[in-house]
């Protein structure tokens, strides 16, 4: 199983009601809830693992996670409310205000974490859950817990307007960074973590190899995406075309291509990670960007299922 571990939340998105009144309805999301419920989809054995609520809402995304095949048992349970971020468009650029408070997802501590069982053989860390506390303590204890019998992957998925405390999470951020066996950046995350220049990402993912990662992984938007490993493994592969409606849950549905495609290809190890052929990684960010491509062409965080990837 490949363990997401972080936010699961209620996307309000603004409608019209039939008297022309504005409304919104409710969607589930969250971007560590999109990789598990796109792994699900593409066939790969998946669980989720954050805060969840036993309210309306909590019910609401723990049957999406079932109906895509999750397994979300490992999840705790609270009587918190779930977090619900309002979206209004401006210019058809969206805008969130988040009501994150006393949630069941940012409220989740360390001593909430369960034992894992052997069926996990990866987690998968990331989104706005590294950002507030506890949750992202909690997010943190457990990729410093699990992190050397078991694969690791971080996408930061930064988004700077929603952090507080820069220092605080620039260090967690490079701590569990250095503990993963897969960094994934966009080309923006890896600038503002790490800074830009001519000839940058290289030289960052070398500095991140070096580091200790295993494999890391850069999405450059329309020009595709960049894989480095050990040994001097590099690849690109390009972007694949697709009609633009819009962007959002992109780059999870991308994650879960690459994992659901590194556990088929046998190289969801330490071992098989640390010995990847160009051949492999670039199959699996093929995956990735295919999987990518159909998310892009319908509205929302839809990803797709595996058959829609076998036409």
């Amino acid at each position: 199983m490949i363990l997401c571990c972080g936010e699961a939340l209620i996307d309000m998105l603004p409608r019209e009601s039939r008297d022309g009144e504005p409304a919104f309805a409710p969607y589930p999301g969250g971007a560590v809830f999109n990789t598990a419920v796109a792994l699900g989809r593409l066939g790969a054995p998946a669980g989720f693992l954050g805060g969840l609520s036993r309210d309306l809402f909590g019910r609401m995304l723990e049957d999406a996670l079932r109906a895509a095949g999750v397994d979300p048992s490992l999840a705790p349970r609270s009587d918190r409310p779930t977090t619900l971020a309002f979206v209004t468009l401006t210019g058809g650029q969206a805008q969130y205000a988040f009501y994150d408070e006393n949630t069941a997802l940012r409220m989740m501590t360390p001593a909430d974490l369960p034992a894992l069982p052997d069926t996990v053989q990866a987690l998968f860390f990331g989104g706005i859950s590294l950002m507030g506390d506890p949750c992202g303590a909690a997010c943190a204890a457990l990729m410093a817990r699990e992190s050397g019998a078991r694969v690791t992957m971080i996408d930061p998925n930064i988004r700077p307007g929603f952090i507080r405390d820069e220092a605080a999470y620039r260090a967690r951020i490079g701590a569990m960074m250095a503990q993963a066996d897969i960094v994934k950046l966009s080309d923006e995350d890896m600038g503002w973590l790490m800074g830009p220049g001519p000839g940058a990402v290289a030289d960052h993912a070398a500095a991140l190899l070096k580091g200790g990662a295993r494999v890391v992984i850069v999405t450059e938007g329309a020009q595709g995406a960049r894989g480095f490993a050990r040994g001097g493994v590099t690849v690109r592969v390009p972007a694949v075309r697709a009609t633009v409606v819009d962007t959002v849950g992109a780059g999870d549905t991308f994650n879960a291509g690459v994992l659901a495609a590194l556990a088929e290809t046998g190289a969801l190890s330490k071992e098989a990670l640390g010995a990847i052929s160009a051949d492999t990684l670039a199959t699996a960010l093929r995956m990735g960007a295919a999987a990518a491509a159909v998310t892009v062409a319908r509205a929302g965080a839809n990803p797709p299922w595996r058959r829609e990837l076998e036409r």
